[in-house]
């Protein structure tokens, strides 16, 4: 059976156990400003020790049934007529030269809800304090593995309401199940999550600085803005360090040290000083879905690794050196990546990776001031379908030669190419990864692309 393109048919399962913590976030190395560059240098956590990612293949144990995977009505089948690795063309789409929707269009919206559909079903009592539905978890972040059967977060333990950055510090403590419901924009901080945590945010609920989850297992992030410290201004995190420049800061969201199972549905992620959301140190069994990815235009003009003009904005890192020491990333970093939108003033990573196998459909990319949008790096198996890059420079790439020889990306003609200039590059060296172990429905470009523009994001 394959899952609906939006799963909005409630599920009390997703609230059963979830987990992430606080710890000194790790830093990724610094990618350079263009896309040609090609090389990042692993720098380590800001601690000054080295992250180490290492993740090619799902993980041992896990338990999924033969996966299902379909393109709705008017889409191509998701595996491309041509088979996988085939050209990336999009036969019958718009082309190259712009024609068809465009990013202006996005931009203001005038792609309309009821295209999208998503809503369906959805009756608006429009009461903030109902929390919206969360339905089945699909991806990496609902496959068996680690001695986690899925991502269920705090279950159906009764929820627990806050609107400070201390108490909501206090309830995501530890390991014992909790559903935490997070109202108002809380004072900046650092916040650590514990394990089997769901916590959702309800009337426009934002939280500022610093999320981490260090060893966290089995947690759900719904429903809420997270805004880093590098609002407009790296200087602004208290961790910036001028002799190194924005990559001193933390991450919004910094997911690390082996946490396995994390699911972050219909949020808002931005102004990361070093990254928006990074998955490094082992992390694994991550799905990212219906999240928005943007930043506050700034530069990155001292330090020893400034990306001058690029502003270190660089959204998200999966793996954090190519050399880890004491994390098993060959056998982690498993990520999806569905519905997300990389829009206003992202530059680079969306994502970067390295070892693991990600999975990547019905994103939608504008961003005009991309050098790049999906690299891969060492031993890492990307999946590319059903995305649409309109106005963006470099769909997706190698990171150099070298890590081409043991990456692999393969993206068929579901992907939908508009006005788009530099790279679309396909095959490699690696494993190809074209059956991800879990059931998925990928939508067609237009059909996706409306849903996004709808209801990515808190709702």
């Amino acid at each position: 059976m394959t899952a609906p393109p939006y799963p909005w048919t409630f599920t009390p399962l997703l609230f059963a156990l979830g987990a992430c913590s606080l710890a000194p976030g790790d830093s990724s190395e610094f990618e350079s400003s263009t896309a040609a560059d090609g090389e990042d240098s692993a720098t380590g956590g800001r601690n000054g020790s080295e992250e180490a990612d290492t993740s090619n293949s799902p993980s041992a144990g896990s338990s999924a049934s033969e996966p299902d995977t379909t393109l709705d009505s008017g889409g191509a089948n998701s595996r491309g007529a041509d088979g996988p690795g085939s050209d990336t063309s999009n036969d019958g789409g718009p082309s190259e030269d712009g024609s068809g929707t465009s990013a202006a269009s996005v931009e203001s919206g005038d792609v309309g809800a009821s295209e999208a559909g998503s809503d369906e079903g959805i009756e608006d009592d429009g009461d903030c304090n109902t929390p919206p539905p969360l339905g089945p978890v699909i991806g990496w972040a609902g496959v068996s593995g680690n001695d986690t059967a899925t991502t269920t977060g705090g279950g159906e333990a009764t929820p627990i309401s806050v609107s400070t950055l201390a108490q909501l510090q206090a309830a995501a403590s530890g390991t014992t199940p909790a559903v935490i419901h997070v109202t108002g924009a809380l004072n900046p901080g650092n916040l650590t999550i514990g394990s089997n945590k769901t916590i959702v945010g309800l009337c426009d609920a934002e939280i500022h600085g610093h999320v981490e989850l260090s060893e966290s297992v089995n947690v759900i992030i719904h429903n809420i803005a997270i805004v880093g410290f590098g609002v407009g201004d790296c200087s602004l995190d208290p961790d910036f360090d001028p002799g190194e420049g924005c990559s001193s800061g933390v991450d919004a969201i910094s997911v690390q040290r082996n946490s396995h199972h994390v699911w972050f549905d219909h949020c808002d992620v931005s102004d990361g000083t070093d990254g928006n959301l990074d998955i490094t140190n082992g992390a694994d069994f991550v799905t990212v879905s219906w999240t928005r990815f943007h930043y506050t235009p700034r530069t990155d003009d001292v330090g020893g690794d400034s990306t001058g003009e690029a502003g270190h904005r660089f959204s998200n890192l999966v793996g954090g050196t190519d050399d880890p020491d004491d994390f098993d990333d060959a056998n982690a970093l498993n990520v999806t990546w569905h519905h997300n939108w990389w829009a206003d003033n992202v530059v680079e990573r969306q994502p970067r990776i390295r070892f693991g196998q990600n999975h990547l459909f019905n994103n939608l990319y504008t961003s005009d001031t991309t050098n790049y949008c999906v690299r891969a790096g060492i031993n890492a198996n990307v999946l590319l379908e059903g995305n649409v890059f309109d106005g963006v420079d470099t769909p997706h790439e190698f990171n150099d030669e070298d890590d081409e020889a043991t990456a692999h990306i393969t993206a068929d003609d579901s992907n939908e190419y508009i006005g788009t200039t530099g790279e679309r590059a396909i095959g490699g060296g690696g494993t190809p990864f074209t059956d991800p172990p879990y059931d998925y429905t990928v939508e067609s470009t237009a059909s996706a692309r409306a849903a996004v523009v709808a209801d990515v994001g808190p709702r």
